[in-house]
This record gives C-alpha cells, sequence and structure tokens, in this order.
C-alpha cells in the first residue's frame, strides 16, 4: 500500500481508538455537558465529524470504482493546490483560528445519544476501509471537490489528510472539554440517580 495512505489510514484507526479510550466510558450527561452556551460537548465535536465525513463515503466509493469523472472546476491548474494547503493548514489540531461550522455541519443541540462513540468508530471502519480501497491509485493526481465548500477542490490525498486532521482537532477539543470547571464527574453522576 501506498506508503503515505498506509499513514494516515493508522492515523485514523488511532483517532478511533483514542475516541474509544478516552470517551468509552462516560455517561450521556457527561457526553452532553457543555462549558458554555457557544462551545460544544465531547459528544457534538463527535456528531460533526460523523455528519463532515459522510460526504466523503460515496465519493471515494465512486472514485474506487472508477465512476469520477472530473468537473470543469476540478480540472482547474493551480486551485486545488492551493485550496488543499489552506483547508489542511486551517484544520490542523494546532491551529488557533476558530471556524465556524457551516449549516449542514452543526451538530445537533438537544441531547445526542450515549451510542456517539460507537457510531462515530463504526463510520472510522468504513472510511479506512474505502481510504484503502484506493491503493494504486494516485492520489495527488486525482482531483475531488469538498464536501462541506462545493466551490473549493483538492486532491484525494489532501481530502484524506483534511480528514484525518480534522479529526485529530475535534479529538483533542473533546479531551479538553472534559477538564474544564464544572464537568461532571462519575460520583456526582451517581449521586444524582441514587
Amino acid at each position: 500500500m501506498n506508503e503515505e495512505l498506509t499513514q494516515l489510514v493508522d492515523q485514523l484507526n488511532s483517532v478511533s481508538q483514542d475516541a474509544d479510550d478516552s470517551f468509552r466510558a462516560l455517561t450521556a450527561e457527561q457526553l452532553n455537558w457543555k462549558p458554555s452556551t457557544n462551545e460544544w460537548s465531547v459528544a457534538q465535536c463527535f456528531e460533526h465529524l460523523i455528519v463532515s465525513n459522510a460526504g466523503y463515503l460515496p465519493l471515494i466509493e465512486k472514485i474506487a470504482r472508477g465512476e469520477h469523472k472530473s468537473s470543469m472546476k476540478e480540472r482547474m491548474p493551480v486551485l486545488p493546490r492551493f485550496f488543499g494547503t489552506m483547508v489542511l493548514k486551517a484544520v490542523q489540531p494546532q491551529s488557533q483560528r476558530k471556524f465556524k461550522a457551516g449549516r449542514g455541519f452543526q451538530p445537533s443541540t438537544s441531547s445526542i445519544g450515549s451510542d456517539i462513540i460507537k457510531r462515530f468508530n463504526a463510520q472510522q471502519a468504513e472510511l479506512a476501509e474505502r481510504m484503502r480501497s484506493t491503493d494504486g491509485m494516485d492520489l495527488r493526481k486525482i482531483i475531488v471537490t469538498s464536501p462541506v465548500r462545493s466551490f473549493v477542490t483538492y486532491s484525494l490525498l489532501d481530502a484524506f489528510r483534511i480528514v484525518v486532521a480534522h479529526e485529530q482537532r475535534h479529538l483533542a477539543q473533546a479531551k479538553r472539554v472534559t477538564t474544564r470547571d464544572g464537568f461532571p464527574n462519575v460520583s456526582n453522576s451517581f449521586t444524582h440517580h441514587a
């Protein structure tokens, strides 16, 4: 398998494992707790990733089956490299810039089910499988349109890099939520239910 593709799939699997290790034991109350009204809960971070990544699944499948036809904008030189670099830089975990998720990518404002990590990891397994299905292809030459912003194009390799970096960013965000003042601890949760 292409060395960078192998690394990206490994990083994707690492996010899944980390999410499972860090959040699997949290209660519904802990998963849905928000530090403030304009900040996301742990569950919202993962729901956002599920919604964001969902757009990539049919796209990658189409490419793997050899059915992807480049649109006019995907054939424009320079733009894919420009957008790929720009988006990748923006979604890096260490990036200090905050972005508002697009309308279709906002997480639910109501309580999210405590199976959110399980659902995230199920999608991750499918995503990793789809990524592996592109092995042997020149991922730098296949240009795709972002499922998030229709005017943005980048290489499939950059798409995979963006997915992984975006996940690492929100994994780190979810971990920070659990360290904030007021985060419900397990003993408090049990006390409330006793």
